[in-house]
């Protein structure tokens, strides 16, 4: 596996700045790093638009990979969708949709996520809901798919998506 560089950002206004409570993170980032990913940024932030929308931007100029987890709900300070969408240049809604799709079999309320995927320059962003056990879940379902698809971006596989 080559040497993706990862970023985990939680969002959460509870959790803001809390490192060793921040559990959805920690599991996203125990999983990539599992994998062989080097998790080289791991912040917790409060679900504000516009900070998130910064961070999206800085990390997007030197990591391969972004996970955020949280903010994709249904309450009014749930911003993460709308912040990806800000930041992406293409959207890729097959992630976003198989998570979901994944999650109902699961757990019915699943269906609420509102969660984006999309690309920045060669970056990867995949919004993942908030909870641990959702993380877990919906990062173990992609996890194959990860490697190509970051291959695709960085030029060192060809995009057949049906082989």
């Amino acid at each position: 596996m080559p040497d993706y560089k990862v970023g985990v950002l939680t969002l959460s206004d509870s959790r803001k700045g809390d490192l060793q409570n921040d559990l959805s993170g920690q599991k996203a980032k125990a999983i990539l790093e599992r994998e062989g990913y080097k998790v080289l940024r791991h912040e917790v932030i409060a679900d504000d638009l516009e900070d998130i929308i910064e961070k999206l931007n800085l990390w997007s100029k030197d990591l391969d990979l972004i996970i955020t987890s949280g903010g994709t709900g249904l309450s009014k300070r749930d911003n993460t969708p709308e912040a990806t969408k800000a930041v992406i240049d293409k959207e890729v809604p097959g992630i976003s949709e198989a998570l979901r799709s994944y999650s109902v079999s699961i757990n019915l309320k699943g269906m609420l996520s509102r969660g984006v995927s999309g690309i920045k320059g060669e970056t990867l962003i995949i919004n993942l809901p908030g909870s641990p056990k959702a993380v877990d879940e919906c990062l173990n379902y992609i996890l194959p798919v990860l490697d190509h698809a970051l291959g695709i971006l960085k030029g060192s596989i060809q995009d057949c998506a049906r082989r």
